[in-house]
């Protein structure tokens, strides 16, 4: 069952987040299905830390984007918005190159919050990292 309230794509997310951190560390949305979103995000210079390994930052900054992406897409954008509350990662395998990927799917969507799972994997599939968001809903603010 679809979840989403927007009718979004990967080409309109893609534009939303020109000129962000998304952008400049290279994550890219790669597909919206009925429940799920996944993304991908380089091992390189821009994501690791100084002994070579993807930094653990980087891997929440995709478990984030992800969550973030996904609350927004369950809302009506002219009277809600979302915001993160909480983000918590275990990393369980290194790696050193390549691309990781990250999917995201729901655990509660409701009125005041949203909780979703992400799990990144590496081109072998093997589980990286364990990450959950919550993010508030909140009421647009009348201006």
């Amino acid at each position: 069952m679809k979840i989403w309230f927007q009718n979004s794509n990967v080409e309109d997310i893609r534009e939303r987040t020109r000129g962000t951190l998304v952008e400049h560390i290279g994550i890219e949305i790669l597909e919206i299905g009925d429940d799920f979103i996944r993304a991908r995000m380089p091992v390189d210079r821009r994501t690791v830390q100084p002994y070579g390994l993807l930094h653990g930052g980087a891997s929440v900054t995709l478990a984030e984007t992800l969550g973030s992406v996904a609350s927004f897409l369950c809302l009506d954008p002219s009277k809600k918005r979302c915001v993160g509350l909480e983000i918590n990662a275990n990393h369980v395998r290194s790696v050193r190159s390549g691309f990781v990927y990250g999917i995201v799917t729901p655990v509660h969507t409701g009125r005041g919050t949203h909780l979703w799972d992400i799990r990144i994997t590496d081109e072998q599939d093997r589980l990286v990292c364990v990450s959950r968001i919550t993010l508030a809903i909140l009421e647009n603010e009348l201006m």
